[in-house]
């Protein structure tokens, strides 16, 4: 697994809105991003903030149910970004 920096709430979103999420709605525990994929739509809540994201909040953030970026595509996405 490749190393991720660590990540701060506006980083990411900026991160996944780049890579075609789009805001659905703000709410005070963040915002909620969505992204059609074939057959569904995925939705995911990143709180909007500067302090960094801890490390298991990432995780679920990237898993199967929430973007399915897992680390190795956010590592794409951040190579792709510099």
């Amino acid at each position: 697994m490749p190393d991720i920096p660590a990540l701060t709430g506006r980083q990411l979103i900026q991160i996944l809105m780049e890579d075609g999420w789009s805001v659905k709605r703000r709410a005070n525990h963040g915002l909620f991003l969505t992204k059609q994929f074939e057959e569904t739509i995925r939705t995911t809540v990143v709180k909007d903030t500067a302090e960094s994201i801890p490390n298991g909040t990432l995780s679920a953030i990237l898993g199967r149910r929430q973007t399915g970026l897992g680390r190795d595509g956010l590592a794409r996405l951040l190579g792709r970004l510099r």
